[in-house]
């Protein structure tokens, strides 16, 4: 797959496919034609001596000193190593990958005043595979995602660090080896490169994604868990969701019922005295469905900002070089705390689940799924875990965008903490699949002890996972058992079993 860069049309899945799927990217003729244009009028404003933010004047609170023609070039120079000030351990490949895309991507709208060949080094850093060393703390998400950015920018000026071909390397070795050149900045280029939220929204779409795939393992955990604890699939029908239609209630209901459909096990129990499951069960479609409300709300700001400009000044059509805050991030901001709340009340009810198959006092079978209790614990320790899990993504759930810090001698006095926001929304969702993957094994372990088969689109899923984890028939170390099915839940094989069976889930 080859993906046309232009400004205009990128997708988060278009960022997937590059990021995690080694998609080559070219640059459109387009897009090419309006950087031209735009740097023209950078070039003409510079001859024409005007005070240009960035260009004739230093940054932040130094906007308003003026800086000599002979010492422009150094500006840029300057900027970016004095912003490569991140910490922490660096960002993975793919959102290095996401970062390079996108911020060509935003170069390509044509509003930055930076020459094509700006953008078209960042995509041959991408299609060479030279991935830079990225530090993924240090952004306030305010001017934009200034510390990575600047750490990714490094590279192109031949400095910094970069891994190519699994090697970690100096910048301008790893741009040899790929036989690139290291790019020598013009006016404007250096400040275009760090004005822009594309750390965060290369995180944003990358727990698009995995959120994606999470949200239909909390459908398959959840109806495993409904014939667990013989349970009813009355909640899930249409007309109950019709009367409160939810887009993603009615989508969580309907991916339950198929996946029960034919179970042996809702027929043993028709006629069963309880008359009302408690909530962990019953209210499945409307927490899980608000989950996937909140994903679609963040899908809707990702397809405004993945092809804005967030550049400061920003070049407009009529030649004006104007001051903004399009960099600012809290759009992403506010839908990372967002997304990271309601991937938590994805753990949270399912660890009530976990209790419910479990508990002594809930449940017919051994407490605890014990085979023989007393002598064995079973997979007691399992729910103590997913509590703790479940405890940790609440304290992650505080929202990072409700603390700016006041930072540049008080003039950036209002930041977003977006790319915080961003890293602790991946956090949860990486513990949601931790718990996620508890009830899978328990729910497992209680279902076959019901010796009836369960639904359709639940039956793959239960053989895969006993290829991994066999029943527990005696007590044994659980920790193999958890890393084995948060394995399978993180590559997918799990849910491509229960999609090969009954289709697409919703």
């Amino acid at each position: 797959m080859n993906l046309v860069v232009d400004g205009r049309t990128l997708t988060w899945r278009d960022v997937i496919a590059v990021s995690r799927g080694g998609a080559s990217v070219t640059l459109d003729a387009g897009a090419r034609a309006r950087m031209t244009a735009s740097r023209k009028i950078v070039e003409d404003h510079v001859a024409a001596g005007d005070v240009v933010y960035g260009v004739t004047t230093g940054f932040g609170k130094f906007a308003t000193v003026p800086i000599a023609a002979a010492d422009r070039r150094e500006l840029q120079v300057n900027l970016i190593r004095s912003h490569a000030a991140g910490v922490g351990d660096p960002f993975d490949e793919d959102v290095v990958r996401a970062m390079l895309l996108l911020r060509a991507n935003a170069l390509a709208v044509g509003a930055s005043g930076v020459r094509p060949v700006v953008a078209e080094r960042l995509i041959d850093l991408l299609n060479a595979g030279v991935h830079p060393a990225i530090p993924a703390v240090g952004s306030l998400g305010a001017s934009g995602d200034l510390a990575p950015l600047a750490h990714l920018a490094l590279v192109l000026i031949g400095e910094g660090e970069a891994t190519f071909k699994g090697e970690k390397l100096a910048g301008g070795e790893a741009l040899k080896r790929a036989g690139l050149a290291p790019l020598t900045l013009e006016a404007k280029e250096g400040l275009g490169l760090l004005n822009g939220t594309q750390a965060m929204a290369a995180l944003a779409c990358l727990a698009t994604e995995d959120a994606h795939a999470l949200l239909k393992y909390a459908d398959i955990a959840g109806a495993l868990s409904i014939d667990a604890t013989l349970s009813s699939r009355t909640p899930c029908d249409p007309e109950i969701h019709a009367l409160r239609p939810y887009p993603g209630a009615q989508a969580s209901a309907s991916n339950v019922l198929r996946l029960l459909d034919g179970s042996k096990i809702v027929e043993s129990h028709a006629h069963c005295a309880r008359v009302q499951d408690p909530y962990s069960l019953r209210c499945l479609p409307q927490v899980h469905g608000a989950a996937r409300d909140a994903l679609a709300h963040v899908e809707a700001m990702l397809a405004i900002e993945l092809n804005a400009a967030t550049d400061n000044p920003l070049v407009l059509a009529d030649g004006r070089v104007v001051s903004g805050g399009n960099f600012h991030g809290q759009p992403i901001a506010i839908r990372m705390d967002y997304l990271a709340l309601a991937l938590h009340e994805l753990g949270a009810i399912s660890e009530r689940r976990v209790d419910w198959i479990m508990n002594p006092n809930l449940t017919d079978l051994h407490a605890f799924l014990a085979p023989l209790e007393g002598l064995h614990s079973g997979y007691m320790i399992a729910q103590y875990t997913a509590a703790a899990v479940v405890n940790e993504s609440a304290t992650l759930c505080g929202p990072s965008s409700a603390h700016s810090i006041p930072v540049s001698g008080n003039q950036e006095d209002h930041v977003s903490m977006g790319l915080t926001a961003a890293r602790r929304a991946r956090m949860v969702l990486a513990n949601t699949r931790i718990v996620l993957a508890i009830e899978l094994l328990c729910a497992a372990q209680a279902v076959s002890l019901r010796k009836l088969e369960t639904g359709l689109g639940l039956r793959p899923v239960l053989a895969r996972l006993r290829r991994e984890v066999a029943p527990l028939d005696r007590d044994r170390v659980v920790a193999k058992d958890i890393e084995a099915a948060r394995a399978l839940v993180e590559n997918g094989e799990l849910l491509r079993e229960a999609e090969a069976a009954i289709g697409p889930l919703a």
